[in-house]
């Protein structure tokens, strides 16, 4: 059984942040980082809703964890 669900933030194209989290095909955004990870809980549980985690692999109360990517500072 799986502890947490696995996401990526990453900066957007244009401005922002965008959210992935590739095991449960969920995708959001925000402009801020406190926007982006509130919209990533809420697009989980979206997804997770009506579902049986034991059945989808996950331990009941799964946490996220998220993997912040970053660009390479240039000097």
């Amino acid at each position: 059984m799986q502890r947490t669900i696995q996401a990526v933030i990453r900066p957007g194209e244009q401005s922002g942040y965008v959210a992935e989290c590739p095991g449960l095909n969920a995708v959001t955004q925000g402009e801020t980082l406190d926007i982006v990870a509130q919209n990533l809980r809420e697009v989980i549980a979206l997804a997770l809703e009506g579902e049986d985690l034991g059945l989808l692999g996950f331990a009941p109360s799964p946490v996220i964890v998220v993997t912040f990517e970053l660009e390479p500072a240039v000097a």
